[in-house]
């Protein structure tokens, strides 16, 4: 999987991505996330970037990123935004790091929003999703979910992986929030997982976070996809995650299972999928969180 071009300095890459007489000739704070600091730059040509930026520390953040966002654009099934390079900058005083992209403006949804988005999300599911070798999830490097890690050791086995990648290490950062029968309960989930999930028909590739704030909608009617966490998993944690804080209309969900039929019983394993986020959300944001894991947890094994 190719990265894009990885610079030494802001001013380096504007240079090399725009000419030797460009420069910024405005700079404006976008509000919105809460992990990266983000800027809309004016260029003195009149065009807009986007840029993400956090401490130096963080580069990996922005590398993996765009790792995900070049996989799902390299499916041809559903737009994200074009990457224009990563890179680090000493500044002043503090080194940080940044990602750049195009600029996007968000638009109104037009008829036919959510049933289009629906097929082109079904269209990247069933795109080919491949790793070197024998293993068929994981993804090509370890990446993020909010502000935290996220393992994607290549594994053969979907259930194995959702064990081994996702479930077992939230369960182990959040260990101080859970009694000695809560682990127990846990530990009996995770060893009859088998008994809950099912392997997919074929691997797809994943957004990997994908709630309402994780989509844009374009002024040609189109749905944009941003901010993933991508992977090589089952589709049916892509689908969950949609309906974990709101979910979208009837009329995506009826779209994308005429696109893309689901496996039956997807309603029974939803649950299980978004215990990973709720675990993640527990181990951001803390107690506020332990309820609603705890109930997923004995809905499977109370």
């Amino acid at each position: 999987m190719n990265l894009p071009p990885h610079y030494t300095s802001l001013a380096s890459a504007l240079v090399s991505l725009f000419g030797s007489s460009v420069s910024i000739a405005h700079t404006d704070r976008v509000s919105g996330g809460d992990i990266n600091k983000a800027y809309a730059l004016t260029l003195n040509t009149g065009e807009r970037i986007f840029m993400k930026a956090n401490a130096k520390d963080k580069a990996l953040f922005f590398t993996a990123e765009a790792l995900s966002l070049g996989a799902i654009a390299a499916t041809g099934t559903i737009a994200t935004p074009r990457i224009l390079c990563t890179g680090t900058d000493d500044g002043e005083e503090v080194g940080w790091s940044f990602l750049l992209l195009e600029y996007v403006e968000s638009a109104e949804k037009k008829a036919g929003y959510w049933e289009r988005f629906a097929r082109d999300l079904a269209a990247m599911h069933q795109a080919d999703a491949a790793l070197s070798g024998e293993a068929r999830f994981g993804f090509f490097m370890d990446n993020y979910i909010g502000s935290r890690p996220q393992k994607n050791a290549a594994c053969s086995s979907w259930i194995s992986f959702f064990r081994e990648n996702r479930l077992e290490p939230q369960f182990k950062d959040a260990d101080s929030f859970f009694t000695a029968s809560d682990r127990t309960k846990i530990g009996r989930l995770l060893d009859g997982l088998d008994r809950f999930l099912v392997e997919p028909e074929k691997p797809s590739l994943l957004h990997g976070d994908l709630w309402a704030g994780n989509v844009i909608s374009r002024a040609d009617g189109r749905a944009m996809l941003i901010d993933p966490a991508g992977y090589i998993g089952h589709r049916e944690a892509d689908l969950a995650m949609t309906e974990l804080f709101g979910g979208f209309p009837p009329a995506f969900y009826a779209a994308y299972r005429e696109a893309f039929p689901l496996q039956e019983g997807y309603e029974e394993r939803r649950d299980l999928y978004n215990l990973y986020q709720l675990l993640n959300h527990l181990n951001m944001f803390g107690k506020n969180y332990l309820e609603p894991v705890l109930a997923i947890v004995d809905e499977y094994v109370g």
